[in-house]
């Protein structure tokens, strides 16, 4: 009897300090839900090499593609709540997918523990100068108003960020525009710059080249605050629609039920990464902000905007697909 208590004793005691070690000890998983070499891609792998120096273990990057993103999104839905499954959730994953997919299967604000947001991409209402006689919003608000239906904007489908800002400009205005579904922002700016299509609300990551060159003419910036690598372009609100604002958000997310300290220690690290100032000029090339905040904060922000964009989708009347 003692020898089986001294056992019992001696196993309590190994899981005791299995339990207690600092986290991590052990690999991160962080899930993108893009293929390589994308923004997101980069942001992720930015931040994993950083925390890893700092932390002290691997944060491997995953790359988890498909099905509006939710793949990747249920990968960590369903993992263990222990804080070793990282996701790079989006707007649309977070807050969109409720209520364009059918097919959804998580519910991101029960199914997740927030982190912190990461980055913020305001989007940049861009036309073609050739087939859209306007100089600012005024005067293109006048001009799809006087052309209800024949003007058609560049998504990167159903439902997403890039839909949903042109939907609710749409409403907001009064006007009437025939959205264009791509494969991804490229293949839509391509058709922009060919006369194909007229015009987009779309990341600088994709529209910059082309506004550089002079074949996309910008009209405003879809924040609320001005670009500050363009500080002359308004925003769509000062430019005509008062309020209006649309913007690209990516943020770190674990599983729901992960302790609170772990999911402390993840945000107060990540957050500290996100400050530096070498990584705050290196995103802004790209037209990103970076975007520390609380967890608390995160969470707000994803409950806020699938408030939001619910009431867009229903009074746009998109159905989910």
């Amino acid at each position: 009897m003692k020898v089986a208590s001294l056992i019992v004793a001696l196993l309590m005691g190994i899981a005791g300090l299995a339990s207690a070690q600092p986290f991590p000890s052990r690999p991160v998983k962080i899930i993108v839900p893009y293929p390589p070499g994308g923004v997101t891609d980069l942001f992720a792998r930015v931040l994993g090499q950083q925390m890893q120096e700092s932390m002290g273990q691997p944060f491997l990057v995953e790359n988890k593609p498909g099905a509006s993103q939710m793949v990747g999104a249920m990968l960590v839905a369903k993992a263990p709540a222990d804080g070793y499954t990282l996701y790079v959730g989006s707007i649309t994953s977070l807050a969109m997918n409720v209520y364009t997919q059918k097919s959804i299967q998580y519910d991101p604000a029960k199914d997740f523990a927030p982190v912190s947001l990461g980055m913020t991409m305001p989007m940049f209402l861009v036309i073609n100068p050739t087939t859209v006689a306007a100089n600012n919003v005024k005067e293109l608000i006048a001009l799809l108003k006087a052309n209800p239906g024949k003007y058609t904007f560049s998504t990167t489908g159903n439902g997403g960020s890039t839909h949903m800002a042109g939907e609710l400009f749409k409403i907001m205005t009064g006007t009437d525009m025939t959205a264009i579904p791509y494969k991804g922002s490229a293949p839509g700016i391509a058709d922009i710059v060919a006369g194909q299509v007229h015009l987009s609300f779309d990341p600088g990551s994709s529209t910059f080249p082309y506004v550089k060159s002079g074949k996309l003419k910008p009209l405003a910036v879809t924040g609320l605050q001005r670009f500050s690598q363009m500080p002359d372009l308004p925003t769509v609100s000062e430019a005509g629609v008062p309020g209006y604002e649309s913007v690209v958000w990516f943020g770190i997310v674990t599983t729901a039920g992960t302790p609170p300290a772990v999911v402390s220690k993840l945000s107060q690290e990540m957050n500290r990464i996100l400050r530096l100032p070498a990584n705050v000029e290196r995103f802004a090339q790209f037209a990103i902000d970076l975007t520390p905040s609380t967890p608390e904060e995160f969470g707000a922000q994803i409950r806020n905007d699938i408030t939001k964009w619910s009431k867009v989708l229903r009074d746009a009347g998109i159905k989910p697909e």
